[in-house]
């Protein structure tokens, strides 16, 4: 601690009094020793020079030692200025306010205030370097780990000059961000590596060799050492899946195109079941999406060649039974173009087939083809057809309840309660009705078969007869039958009357004439349209031996009869229809059981 004033003063007196008895004894010694008074003067002015200068010394050094302390204290208050600039603290120390005494304690109280600042800073330093560590880290790691030593020694490297939470702040936004960057990239490349092994189970390939092709941290990983998530890596997954989906399209495809020989020989050789049996896994990829096939293995080169064996060797032994098979495919087109009452070609006949192939003039495989080529056709034309056979069954089926109810009509015990009676009776009920309806129903079709035509613009064709022919033919037969009815019936009045005018010309009256049956009986239900004409409408069929009337008569099955039908038909238009005089009793007649008009019911005893 400096003296105070008065313990200057009172050291100052202490020096004065023993400078003097001193000064005194030293007066004294001199005059003993017999010095002159100029000896003593010079003596006084030596010591007094000699006290001047230590005290210019004493003097000196204390300057000296209050620069050095001013120096320190200007020094430490210019760094504790640089340090707040530099971490941002806005908390001030004044050194103005306080106005310490002296330098010493100037010094004492900036002392702490700069220890205390250094060390935020060595501190703040410390997260700068941590956080950046980190940044250039992900940074390395996104850039395929790019002179990564370079970057941790420049880490040591801190800008001092801008140390402030503000900054440091920065810096952490900077890592967040980098580090939701290297999340996604992880996510991404996992999500890559997962795809490009499930592309390797269902393709057989090996998984390890594709990915470290891409980067040797994909499979394994040291330590030290994470999962590369640069963007040559995220490249050369993408690029390795996107050929891996190429090859699995191209495998999918020749495998579906082999499985579907190899479906087509199994049905054409008639395989067992036992012998698909062990590819029937291959035979979901037929049906399903290319994103489902997943099955580890199905697309591999093995499976693929498996299937490709098991072809070659139905195909060879396809080659051998050949023949067999083109005469069955023919079989088959035969079968089809019947069910589609279509003329099948004769360029493929069977007998001329055989003997192509003995011959060995024609490769069977052609043949085969065709014949293929031509089943597909009639399906396709059948399809088109299937409205039109469906109204002709319909048509049949009508004519064959017409000539059903024709010759229950000429049946004379219909009306006896004999056992199905009853049911006859109904079935007969609804031939008429069904019978009126005829007509349009021929008018319909033959419309229907017109507008195919026009649209196919070809004739439709039934069993190699144009339908339209045969309509029209049916319609003139009818006609043709309806006119001779009618005049049988005038015919059989013209005699009525005639026997009527004969009896009164013999017995000399003229009694009313007696009525047949046929016109006195009241019109039957089961004879009559609706119209007054009750004519059937049959398919009609060649003349019966010993008859002189014509029969008609529907297909007794019209699934597999009705070109037969239509044959007779056709020879039935050229025939003459020739009716016999029916003999005098009426219900004799076998027209009066055909004609719905003519007939009635026998009176029940």
């Amino acid at each position: 601690m400096a003296p105070s004033s008065e313990g200057m003063v009172g050291i100052s007196v202490g020096m004065e009094r023993s400078c003097g008895a001193l000064l005194n004894k030293l007066k004294h010694i001199r005059e003993e020793i017999g010095e002159s008074e100029a000896e003593k003067e010079q003596m006084l002015v030596e010591i007094e020079r000699e006290c001047l200068e230590i005290y210019k010394r004493k003097v000196d050094e204390a300057s000296k030692a209050k620069a050095r302390l001013h120096q320190s204290v200007t020094a430490k208050e210019a760094e504790i200025a640089a340090l707040v600039a530099s971490l941002g603290e806005h908390t001030v120390y004044s050194m103005k306010d306080k106005k310490p005494a002296s330098l010493k304690e100037q010094l004492a109280s900036v002392t702490p205030i700069l220890e205390n600042l250094r060390i935020k800073k060595e501190e703040r330093i410390k997260n700068f370097a941590d956080v950046r560590l980190q940044i250039e880290k992900i940074h390395a790691e996104i850039r395929e780990h790019e002179h990564q030593h370079d970057a941790t020694t420049s880490l040591a490297i801190v800008d001092e000059h801008d140390l402030s939470m503000r900054k440091l702040n920065e810096y952490h936004e900077q890592l967040r961000a980098l580090q939701k960057e290297k999340s996604d990239r992880l996510h991404k490349v996992l999500e890559y590596v997962n795809e490009v092994h499930s592309l390797c189970g269902v393709l057989g390939l090996d998984f390890r060799k594709i990915v470290v092709e891409v980067h040797p941290s994909l499979h394994e990983t040291s330590p030290g050492q994470s999962t590369n998530i640069s963007n040559k890596t995220l490249e050369g997954l993408a690029l390795a899946i996107l050929k891996l989906k190429a090859e699995k399209k191209i495998q999918l495809q020749k495998l579906r195109e082999t499985m579907e020989s190899l479906f087509e020989l199994w049905k054409l050789m008639g395989s067992p079941e036992q012998e698909r049996k062990h590819f029937e896994r291959l035979a979901c990829i037929l049906e399903s999406p290319e994103h489902e096939i997943t099955h580890s293995g199905l697309l591999s080169h093995k499976t693929i060649e498996q299937a490709e064996v098991e072809v070659n060797k139905l195909t060879k032994l396809k080659a051998s039974k050949m023949k067999e098979l083109v005469l069955k495919r023919r079989l088959e087109l035969e079968e089809e173009c019947r069910r589609a009452h279509i003329e099948p070609d004769t360029s493929t006949a069977t007998e001329k087939t055989a003997a192509l192939i003995d011959s060995g003039l024609v490769d069977p495989s052609e043949l085969l083809a065709n014949i293929e080529a031509q089943i597909v056709k009639v399906k396709e034309e059948s399809r088109s057809r299937k409205e039109i056979l469906d109204r002709i069954s319909k048509w049949l089926a009508v004519c064959e309840e017409e000539s059903w109810l024709e010759q229950y009509n000429q049946d004379e015990n219909r009306y006896n309660g004999g056992r199905g009676g009853h049911m006859n009776l109904k079935r007969a009920e609804k031939a008429r009705i069904a019978t009126i309806k005829i007509p349009a129903l021929v008018d319909n079709l033959i419309s229907k078969t017109f507008t195919w035509e026009n649209e196919k613009n070809k004739p439709f064709l039934y069993d190699g007869v144009r339908l339209i022919s045969m309509l029209e033919e049916y319609k003139l037969t009818r006609q043709q039958k309806e006119e001779e009815k009618r005049r049988h019936r005038d015919q059989k009045k013209l005699q009525t009357l005639l026997l009527a005018e004969k009896e009164a010309a013999v017995f000399g009256s003229k009694p009313f004439p007696k009525r047949s049956n046929s016109l006195n009986r009241k019109p039957s239900g089961y004879g009559f349209n609706g119209k007054g004409n009750g004519f059937m409408t049959p398919v009609p069929r060649r003349l019966s031996a010993g008859s002189a009337t014509p029969e008609l008569l529907i297909p007794r099955s019209y699934s597999d009869r009705h070109s037969g039908c239509f044959k007779e038909m056709r020879r039935l238009s050229t025939t003459p229809l020739n009716f016999i005089v029916p003999p005098k009793d009426d219900s004799l007649s076998p027209f009066t059981s055909i004609s719905g008009s003519e007939s009635e019911s026998p009176t029940l005893n």
